[in-house]
């Protein structure tokens, strides 16, 4: 049996740690060719120095995503190698965005989480849409945060739901050219990025999700595999909360 995503090429962006290299690397064992973005260059170069130690095709490219000329180098680079299949929106500002109240949030943070994880996001898109083959397939990573409304964490919130909107409007407008737009939810995951939320907000996840216990990287990676081949040809414009049953769609 083939791999999935034999002969395909993918841009991860967030990919040097925790669930954008999982994705990374999951694709790249299916087949795919990936290349790793991130603004992280020395932890993007350990983890292209990683996953070629499996013999995975991968390479990468330094981004910022509030950054828009650094968003359009990185995929003129790309672009030099050829044409894309797919596109996995994972970047996000998210250490560090909570725990205060909607009236104690940092208006300045407010502003930096929305350049990041929506502008960025949208800037991202626009980049990649000149290299994306007719019939290609984006994921953008949202979180299951905006469909249960998370507490004291107003901006990520805000941020995530913004990107489920988008990936609706950019189904609808994508589609003429076969590009499946859909967005995955993950719940709390245990990755570099959650080390600083309490202890009991991972209880609360952890016990609260039809399949009780803890979720990791490898639980969400699947689903980006699947809406990136073949399998999910017809999907497009779906919300996929990937979460254990914490919260249902």
């Amino acid at each position: 049996m083939s791999a999935l995503l034999q002969g395909k090429r993918i841009v991860v962006t967030g990919a040097a740690r925790g669930l954008g290299f999982h994705f990374a690397r999951d694709l790249a064992r299916q087949g795919a060719t990936v290349v790793l973005c991130d603004i992280l260059a020395g932890e993007l170069a350990a983890a292209v120095e990683r996953l070629s130690a499996e013999d995975l095709a991968v390479s990468g490219q330094h981004i910022d995503l509030a950054d828009p000329c650094s968003i359009s180098h990185c995929f003129r680079q790309i672009g030099e190698a050829g044409p894309i299949d797919g596109l996995v929106n994972n970047a996000a500002l998210a250490t560090g965005v909570g725990g205060k109240s909607l009236s104690e949030y940092d208006p300045d943070l407010w502003d930096r989480v929305m350049l990041v994880n929506v502008k960025g996001t949208w800037l991202v898109t626009r980049a990649a849409i000149d290299l994306l083959r007719d019939g290609g397939s984006i994921v953008n990573v949202a979180s299951d945060t905006a469909l249960w409304g998370a507490p004291r964490l107003m901006a990520y919130v805000a941020s995530k739901g913004a990107v489920i909107a988008m990936t609706r409007s950019m189904a609808r407008e994508l589609g003429e050219r076969r590009i499946r737009v859909n967005a995955i939810a993950p719940g709390l995951t245990r990755v570099e990025a959650t080390e600083y939320v309490p202890a009991e907000r991972h209880a609360l996840y952890e016990n609260g999700r039809a399949l009780h216990g803890a979720q990791h990287p490898e639980d969400v990676s699947g689903a980006v595999v699947w809406l990136l081949s073949g399998l999910s040809g017809f999907v497009t414009g779906q919300l996929i909360p990937v979460n254990g049953g914490f919260v249902f769609n």
